[in-house]
């Protein structure tokens, strides 16, 4: 008896298994055709959650950038210096995740 992953939710099952315990996909009548679809749904539910991560790390980016201006905060303070470290947070996370998505989309092509 071997252990393979599951062609829809990767998780570790036997080889003989007639249903995926995770996921419930019935084995017996999988095909090729079957598994290239739900590779490729897999892959857009992958690229779909970086797209949220990626909206969020805009928001924390323009919010921390929006507060340091809004209320005319006067650098040194804690209001200044937390805007900063937002702005700076936002901007890694997205510059992070846009890269991700970037390689996933070509590994997907």
């Amino acid at each position: 008896m071997a252990v393979i992953n599951c062609p829809s939710c990767k998780n570790k099952i036997s080889d003989k298994a007639k249903i995926c315990n995770h996921c419930q996909l019935d084995l017996t009548d999988i095909d090729t055709d079957k598994i290239d679809n739900l590779n490729r749904v897999s892959s857009i539910k992958k690229i779909q959650r970086l797209m949220n991560y990626s909206f969020v790390a805009m928001l924390l980016f323009c919010g921390g950038f929006l507060l340091m201006f809004w209320d005319d905060v006067v650098p040194g303070t804690w209001q200044h210096t937390g805007a900063m470290i937002i702005t700076v947070i936002g901007f890694i996370m997205y510059i992070v995740i846009r890269t991700l998505l970037l390689f996933n989309k070509r590994k997907t092509d």
